[in-house]
């Protein structure tokens, strides 16, 4: 029997999954609900404006990096260049201004507690040790948790004796490795620390495993881009190349069914149309299943995925709006955090992303589209008049934040709307708004966390609630594992 694969949903992980087979020679068609490909990470417009629909920063793409390596695979390399200055830190004490370079960064944290600037340079100087360790493992990137004597054998094979030195640290979090160096009663510094956290590891220092929390904190300087467009254009190019390759992607296309019928997995779209394949890869945010699966198959699902379902994580409040530029004293900055003090969501912490001046993929000349998004919990929406008054209160809690920055910003607004969790789960398929992952506590990441196997024979899982977790980083990952799975091969 010929072997096929079918991959359903044309997020970051599906399509990474899906371009590298099809790179590799395997007969691939991929279905996509939307008209839009990248999901969380895809666009949309309005006018004239282009607005993506989630994540903008360009994360992986430093030589070696994980978007980098895909894409050198796939013979369609992004050329573009890593931001010196990666983002403003708005704190209500005090502005910190991110940097590549991790002396000029440290040095200008530490500039702000003077009485702590040893602990907090031996601090740092942890951190990016200890990442620099972590990355050697990046480099083959095992599979966690390893589900077949393959994996073993290759996670084994990736260890170096280098590595020994991370085992004390496994079962810490940063809130521990901040009390060893005397800084966890430091608010300012701990606050700052949260709101970098939050966007990358769904969680603060507290309570984020360490050892991924130190490549979180680190990896901005490894590289971080601005993508002009956005960083749909990564989903275009995997689209682009699977095509190339003799793939099949199909849009428009909604997963109402998913059967095993013999060595055979069959699936059917809401057009009643029926797809065969040896070989599934779901890219579908995993509380979709048992609408796809039946009872029967979910109940084989592996134990941790199960859990995941049932499982809760954050939802979000997105707003979108078009600027004139010449109503502001100065372009808005491309990356900018804002926090206020009142906690990391609900609009006390939020990520804005504008595009820069010029970047007329995105806005006209003399204007910038704004994408600005913070956590909330999913309760703060579970009746209609709590939706209503949630949208309201955060939106206009996050608009006073920047007028306070920005005083002029709200003259500058020629177009604002909102994507709120119903907005989220109808055009980007998550059940209930609920995006970015699951947070990356020490009982949610690693060993803990979701494999790509599903527990079903030749169905595999990939995207932000699969190891490694949330981002375009993660979820590509997610796709390379399930890749490898099907192909029985490194490819990347």
């Amino acid at each position: 029997m010929a072997r096929t694969v079918l991959v359903i949903g044309a997020g970051i992980g599906g399509l990474t999954a899906g371009s590298l087979l099809a790179k590799a020679g395997w007969p691939v068609t991929l279905l996509e609900a939307s008209s839009e490909l990248g999901g969380c990470a895809g666009k949309f417009k309005r006018n004239k404006y282009i607005f993506p629909a989630g994540a903008t920063l360009g994360m992986g793409l430093e030589p070696g990096g994980i978007h980098e390596r895909v894409f050198r695979f796939l013979g369609t390399p992004l050329a573009i260049e890593p931001l010196e200055q990666v983002m403003e830190m708005v704190h209500p004490e005090a502005t910190f201004v991110f940097h590549r370079d991790r002396t000029r960064h440290v040095d200008g944290v530490a500039a702000h507690f003077p009485e702590h600037s040893d602990r907090i340079h031996a601090f740092y100087k942890e951190i990016h040790h200890t990442a620099a360790i972590v990355r050697t493992l990046m480099d083959p990137l095992p599979s966690l948790p390893p589900a077949t004597a393959n994996e073993w054998a290759f996670l084994t094979k990736s260890m170096r004796p280098k590595h020994i030195k991370l085992l004390p640290f496994f079962n810490q979090t940063l809130g521990q490795r901040l009390k060893k160096h005397g800084l966890h009663d430091l608010k300012e510094f701990r606050h700052m620390l949260d709101g970098l956290l939050i966007d990358s590891m769904q969680t603060g220092s507290e309570d984020v495993a360490y050892l991924l929390s130190a490549v979180a904190l680190d990896i901005y300087h490894e590289g971080a881009y601005y993508v002009p467009g956005g960083l749909y254009r990564f989903s275009e190019l995997m689209g682009d190349s699977l095509k190339d390759s003799g793939g099949v992607l199909k849009k428009r296309r909604t997963l109402e069914k998913l059967e095993r019928q013999g060595d055979l997995w069959v699936a059917t779209d809401h057009r009643g149309n029926v797809y065969e394949a040896t070989n599934v890869i779901l890219n579908v945010p995993i509380q979709q299943l048992p609408k796809i699966l039946a009872p029967e198959l979910v109940a084989k699902l592996k134990v941790s995925l199960r859990d995941g379902i049932a499982g809760e994580t954050w939802t979000t409040l997105t707003l979108y709006l078009a600027v004139d530029s010449s109503k502001l004293s100065e372009p808005l900055p491309p990356f900018r955090q804002i926090s206020t003090g009142a906690g990391l969501a609900e609009g006390g912490h939020f990520f804005m992303s504008s595009s820069v001046p010029g970047d007329e993929l995105r806005a006209p000349e003399g204007f910038q589209t704004v994408t600005i998004s913070t956590h909330s919990r999913v309760q703060e929406w579970d009746s209609q008049e709590k939706y209503e008054n949630a949208r309201e209160l955060l939106t206009e809690r996050m608009l006073q934040a920047i007028q306070r920055v920005v005083p002029e910003f709200r003259e500058a607004v020629v177009h604002m709307e909102s994507g709120a969790p119903r907005a989220w789960e109808r055009f980007a398929g998550r059940t209930n708004g609920l995006v970015g992952g699951f947070p990356q506590t020490l009982d949610a990441a690693l060993f803990n966390s979701i494999s790509h196997h599903s527990g079903l024979p030749n169905l595999y899982v990939c995207g932000d609630h699969v190891f490694p977790g949330g981002g375009t980083i993660g979820a590509a990952a997610s796709g390379i594992h399930a890749a490898r799975s099907v192909s029985g091969e490194r490819l990347v």
